[in-house]
């Protein structure tokens, strides 16, 4: 898919992997609408993109409906490529100090990362389905964001690697799902990126993570992950896996 004049939809816009994404796509043509949970903050980044900014909790079903009708409505048509960022990264010990259990830690997690893409992604495909095919038959593309923690979760992940296995899990079986509709599926599971979450880390402790890395020894940069997502969109053989994007990194035990 050639992405100038592609309308594009991508949540967590607001910050991180996400805003390096519409940044990219905004440079790259596209008509961007950025969805996110903090309304001003997504406004703020759209109006130095000149792009749109929607609201809503991914997790609701109802709040994704009304947000992707605002961007038909803004665009006039649905969007041809979905990134989903959305996503948190609370880390909780299945049975913690004292015997505290960490349930309501595990089914937020999940609420927003597995069943917020999920969410999105169904309405997403559904929009895409009513959509004149392009040249070789394709609709649409959306990319889902994994995690390295799929397959290295850490202790204190078992929330986080859950769903983002479960995120890597459903790739192919969507994929084979639409692919009678022209729609591509692919996921990207990051490894040490430079994102907010890290660098409220103290520097000491960042240089640490970074020191895993095999090459480049150094964390990953949010504009690499947005080059991902343009070179994955722009090659149609590409569909039904989940690419590490990681430095080559395997994360320890803790």
């Amino acid at each position: 898919m050639q992405i100038q004049d592609q309308i594009a939809l991508i949540t967590g816009a607001a910050s991180g992997l996400g805003a390096a994404t519409a940044e990219r796509l905004v440079a790259q043509g596209a008509k961007v609408a950025l969805l996110d949970y903090n309304l001003e903050a997504a406004q703020t980044k759209a109006e130095a993109l000149g792009a749109f900014a929607a609201q809503a909790d991914v997790s609701e079903e109802a709040a994704v409906a009304v947000a992707l009708e605002q961007v038909i409505a803004k665009f006039g048509s649905a969007p041809r490529l979905v990134v989903n960022c959305a996503g948190v990264g609370m880390a909780a010990r299945i049975v913690g100090r004292e015997g505290k259990l960490a349930f309501d830690v595990f089914e937020r997690t999940l609420k927003v990362n597995l069943f917020g893409t999920y969410n999105v992604m169904s309405h997403a495909a559904r929009a895409m389905m009513a959509l004149e095919p392009l040249e070789g038959g394709e609709r649409g593309v959306i990319i889902n964001t994994s995690s390295v923690a799929w397959q290295d979760g850490q202790l204190g992940q078992a929330a986080y690697a859950a769903s983002k296995g479960a995120i890597a899990s459903m790739c192919l079986p969507a994929a084979r799902e639409f692919a009678c509709s022209g729609i591509r599926v692919l996921a990207i599971a990051p490894g040490l990126f430079r994102t907010p979450m890290m660098e409220g880390l103290p520097e000491e402790v960042a240089q640490q993570i970074a020191a895993n890395v095999p090459y480049p020894a150094r964390l990953g940069e949010p504009e690499e992950f947005a080059l991902t997502v343009q070179q994955l969109a722009e090659n149609p053989y590409v569909n039904g896996t989940t690419l590490r994007l990681d430095g080559a990194v395997r994360l320890p035990p803790r």
